[in-house]
């Protein structure tokens, strides 16, 4: 602690990130990264940026990535003014809670979620309430009153990995038309049926904005690239925001990269089903085993085993090189988040827990 940092600084709980270790020969299943590496034509864009291209400041409105992300989604009638882009999603949300979750009013999200949200409601001093979860794990909409200054959850959920379906996403936002609802679908691309992307539902709601990241289904964690989908007066003032911060959001590299990632359709959708294929898999497996697993959504799974503590399985597995997710918090702490990699890890993961629940 140092006398010269504002009032604020020592007040701040910071965000735990999932651990970076540097182990050779470590199965790393703990921050739901994406096994399959970004599209070759990801790697041949950013290659493609010359040394004039490094020398000048990047677009400031990154228009083209905008216009590419509004290709993507022109059939649920998104255009480029419906688009918002930073440098990664936490960014991006960080500039929605200063811009539009700030109110007199709390804002609301479960008790369980994306462990940034109270961080950020700290840094910008936001009043906040939680919303409990079911005994089950999964939202109720009802419990969400309708005096607030916003709503905002993950979906599908983290670390759950349960999701809600469009129907009650829409029936949130038919009950609540005053306030700002925020959906943060960082694992969408991984989820099937009825539990689908909420911008099909922007052209009718204009208090919806949805949040994505590159970083899970577009294979692109490393290169810090997020986007929010909304009503073009949501963007305006996410715009202002961001242009009294940090104007030039993105640089050439990530711009060029996001643009290929968008893009290359064919390749996003094959790296999603085999994840998808993988958890189911896996998930077969971790049953076999005697494990209960939540029916994830997300490129990962929430498990506990019924005659084995949690902290212990995770330690047992570190001791074998594969890291997992373990949450030491109540009504967590006898679960595991394993991020779904590929199906020699996955088969390898399984063994580790098959030999250390028959111990």
């Amino acid at each position: 602690m140092s006398r010269y940092w504002s009032d604020i600084v020592s007040k701040l709980t910071p965000y735990t990130p999932g651990e970076q270790p540097q182990i050779q020969d470590l199965i790393k299943l703990n921050t739901n990264e994406n096994p399959y590496g970004p599209s070759p034509k990801v790697i041949q864009a950013i290659s493609n940026v010359n040394n004039e291209g490094l020398r000048k400041y990047p677009d400031p409105t990154a228009l083209n990535l905008k216009k590419t992300i509004a290709e993507y989604y022109s059939h649920h009638n998104i255009s480029s003014d419906n688009v918002f882009v930073g440098n990664s999603s936490d960014e991006v949300l960080a500039h929605v809670f200063r811009g539009l979750l700030k109110k007199s009013k709390p804002l609301l999200f479960p008790d369980i979620t994306y462990s940034f949200y109270p961080v950020y409601c700290d840094l910008f001093g936001i009043d906040y309430q939680t919303v409990p979860l079911q005994k089950d794990f999964t939202i109720n909409i009802k419990d969400f009153p309708a005096n607030n200054g916003g709503i905002i959850f993950a979906n599908p959920n983290a670390p759950t990995g349960l999701g809600l379906d469009i129907d009650q996403l829409t029936k949130l936002l038919d009950t609540h038309p005053d306030s700002v609802i925020v959906i943060d679908e960082a694992y969408i691309d991984f989820a099937e049926g009825d539990i689908r992307t909420a911008v099909e539902l922007i052209s009718e709601y204009d208090n919806l904005l949805v949040t994505q990241t590159l970083s899970k289904s577009r294979n692109l964690a490393g290169l810090r690239v997020g986007l929010a989908l909304a009503h073009p007066d949501l963007i305006d003032g996410l715009e202002r925001v961001k242009n009294s911060f940090h104007p030039y959001a993105l640089d050439a590299l990530a711009l060029a990269g996001a643009e290929a990632a968008f893009k290359d359709i064919e390749y996003f959708q094959e790296c999603s089903l085999k994840v998808k294929t993988t958890r189911k898999k896996f998930t077969k497996k971790l049953l076999e085993l005697g494990f209960n697993v939540l029916d994830s959504s997300a490129n990962f799974v929430f498990a506990s085993h019924k005659g084995h503590n949690a902290r212990s399985l995770f330690e047992g597995l570190r001791e074998k090189k594969i890291i997992v997710r373990y949450f030491d918090k109540p009504r967590l702490d006898q679960f595991l988040r394993i991020s779904i990699g590929t199906e020699d890890e996955m088969q390898a993961c399984a063994i580790a827990l098959q030999e250390l629940t028959k111990l």
